[in-house]
């Protein structure tokens, strides 16, 4: 199967570019397997990086605790 694409953004075409330098590949077969993981279709799925773990993660700090506390406390005069 071929296709023709038209208007690829010059970012995109940059990205794809580097890409193929980069894995010493061809610009046909880095297109190729962008789209294939694009729509999972991808052998290898690209592993991911997940910031869920840091969440949390930080030391706590007393003083920020505080201070966000206090901007969630609820002045029910204001409300009225």
């Amino acid at each position: 199967m071929q296709y023709t694409l038209r208007r690829i953004p010059k970012k995109l075409d940059a990205a794809l570019r580097s890409r193929a330098r980069k894995e010493n590949k061809t610009l046909n077969q880095v297109t190729l397997d962008a789209l294939a993981e694009a729509v999972g279709l991808s052998e290898e799925p690209k592993k991911r990086r997940s910031v869920q773990d840091l969440v949390g993660a930080g030391r706590k700090d007393p003083e920020l605790d505080a201070a966000l506390e206090d901007q969630r406390r609820i002045d029910p005069e204001l409300w009225r």
